[in-house]
């Protein structure tokens, strides 16, 4: 296989053919396939003949060391002699240059080799002009001529096996060549990617090679037994096909599980051993933001579910998350007492409201039957590597929902990947059926700000798509409750799915204002009486009361907005409506309404 990437053996950065990889979760190592066959031992080596070397793996405090050959700092693996405590890196060990060059290809004078040069000293290479951060090949008739190791052989004319039937001249800059010929091809033909400074192209045939593909070449022939039982030949010409392991043109068969797009069934693909209707293409399953990396073929296959809970008797567990007692099952939520509408769950912070509760008999600690089974570790489509369940005790950020979280979360410390997610959104996965659409929705990521279709707010990053309907909804939405209790009204409110054409007014119970009835509401179907979705709940609803959390440099106390009258909020003037609030704890005091209140606070 190969990627674009760095080998973590000699440090070489460009595309590696054959390479290898950790196997191991949450290791990105990749090694050219030279660096990772690299002898144990080197004997006679020309900087150190009189002992062995032998390869090595640095200690952490040693990371940095510098090559006694080359001067470049060792990272990781090198070879050393025991005896005398003699460095060199992986590729100085393997591949030492020489000392002097003669007759070299790209310069008209001899070549000396130098170690790595100190900052002020730096001079760009005379053959691609990038900086040189390593050793050097140098020119002592010449005034700061400098040369890459591995651009010392390369000349202004060069014979490549990727295009044999004519020499590569080398352009540089390459916007020459775009200057000079419009219908020139800018990219190389290899890699794909557009050089900056210098090419090597043929004007007979069109034809454009990278630098680093032009030193890199392919291999001429790759033997892989996992794609096809005979070995494949380099193609040299371009031509047009579909790839037999990544094609996914056609219309028969399921559709990708990741690109939604048509698998055909005369492709490779894979399929879920349990699930078999899921189907991924090979190209979207082997892609770095949905894979962790690991090859599991051969590893028998296993359960990751962690019980977050012990049994200890009859409805009666001890959760991991409150240890200190034991929990017993209730099944009827008015068990719990008269202030059910205020309890909350401490997991999902929801005030308890309807089903079955774990309760502690010695503190108010409440779960949901449901989120007492959240598992420790979960899997997300927002990384390819797991989640892990942790209560933290102070609140932070959903960047799904836009909403302050305390209780339970996920967390993830990839660096592509979102770091806490609430366990409302962690619930989310395909295919997703909501009540408040016909089809199931999909997990869809963009860049560009979209419309939700249940609140006409625009958001961007990931939300919920349906291809056929155009129809998209953002986390806040698909996460609201279905059915809730509310101070306002003696019966459950519902979530309400809105309409295009209203046939009468509809006025919030709450704020008094008008609803707009393409909008997602709440409504009392007993009572008839409707109420914004944020006066319902507000930006602060899954943080629990009495809570202090700190954001800027200020500290906010929430509470609910029982007092007798409305609170102004500090920052928009106007009368806090939502039933949770901030109390700025500052020399200057009052209260804050909702999250863009909350940024625009001085």
């Amino acid at each position: 296989m190969f990627i674009d990437g760095k080998c973590d053996g000699c440090r070489v950065r460009g595309l590696m053919y054959g390479s290898y990889y950790c196997n191991e979760a949450n290791c990105h190592s990749w090694f050219h396939k030279d660096c990772a066959e690299s002898p144990l031992e080197i004997n006679h080596h020309p900087s150190h003949p009189e002992h062995p070397l032998l390869l090595t793996k640095m200690a952490p405090a040693e990371d940095g060391t510098p090559c006694d050959f080359c001067g470049q700092e060792i990272l990781s693996t090198c070879y050393t002699c025991p005896t005398c405590k003699f460095k060199v890196d992986l590729i100085c060990g393997t591949k030492p240059s020489p000392s002097v060059i003669e007759h070299p290809v790209c310069h008209d004078h001899t070549l000396v080799f130098l170690k790595k040069r100190v900052e002020e000293d730096k001079a760009p290479c005379e053959v691609c002009k990038e900086s040189i951060d390593g050793p050097s090949y140098s020119c002592l008739e010449c005034n700061n001529v400098y040369f890459h190791l591995d651009c010392v052989n390369l000349s202004k004319e060069v014979d490549h096996p990727c295009h044999s039937i004519h020499p590569l001249i080398k352009i540089m800059p390459s916007e020459s060549l775009i200057d000079d010929d419009d219908d020139a091809q800018k990219s190389c033909s290899l890699c794909l990617v557009q050089p900056k400074n210098v090419l090597y192209h043929c004007s007979i045939c069109n034809f454009t090679l990278c630098l680093g593909c032009t030193k890199r070449p392919p291999p001429r022939v790759v033997n892989d037994a996992k794609t096809h039982t005979h070995p494949l030949t380099l193609f040299p010409s371009k031509i047009k096909f579909t790839c037999k392991v990544a094609g996914h043109l056609g219309h028969k068969g399921a559709n990708c599980g990741v690109c939604r797009k048509s698998v055909r069934q005369y492709y490779g693909a894979y399929s879920c051993s349990i699930c078999p209707k899921y189907v991924v293409h090979s190209r979207c399953a082997a892609n770095y933001s949905a894979w962790n990396g690991v090859e599991l073929e051969g590893i028998p296959e296993t359960s990751e579910d962690i019980v977050p809970f012990k049994v200890v008797g009859d409805n009666l567990i001890r959760h991991c998350m409150h240890e200190k007692h034991i929990l017993l099952l209730l099944k009827d939520y008015y068990m719990v007492g008269d202030d059910y509408k205020r309890v909350r769950c401490e997991a999902c912070v929801s005030p308890i409201g309807f089903g079955p509760v774990y309760s502690c008999q010695e503190c108010r600690f409440f779960l949901h039957e449901k989120c007492a089974h959240l598992p420790m570790k979960k899997n997300l489509v927002f990384s390819p590597t797991p989640y892990m369940l942790e209560y933290q005790g102070k609140a932070v950020y959903c960047n799904l929902c836009r909403l302050f979280s305390g209780g339970f979360k996920y967390t993830n410390q990839e660096r592509w990947a979102y770091s806490f997610v609430d366990v409302h959104c962690s619930s989310i996965s395909e295919p997703f059926v909501h009540n408040g659409h016909l089809h199931p929705l999909y997990f869809v990521e963009t860049k560009e700000k979209r419309p939700c279709d249940a609140c006409r707010g625009f958001r961007d990053g990931y939300m919920l798509n349906c291809s056929a309907c155009d129809f998209d909804l953002c986390f806040y939405c698909a996460t609201l409750p279905i059915k809730l209790w509310h101070i306002s009204d003696e019966h459950p409110l519902t979530l309400y799915y809105g309409r295009q054409k209203a046939t009468r007014q509809n006025w919030c119970e709450v704020c008094e204002m008008e609803l707009d009835p393409s909008k997602w509401f709440f409504t009392c179907f007993d009572c008839g009486v409707a109420l914004h979705d944020k006066c319902v709940l507000g930006d602060f609803s899954r943080l629990t009361p009495n809570y202090s959390i700190h954001f800027r440099g200020k500290e906010y106390l929430v509470i609910l907005n029982n007092l007798n009258s409305r609170p102004s909020c500090r920052s928009c003037h106007d009368r806090c409506k939502a039933p949770v609030i901030l109390q700025v704890n500052d020399e200057h005091n009052g209260y804050i309404c909702s999250n863009s209140c909350l940024y625009r606070v001085i």
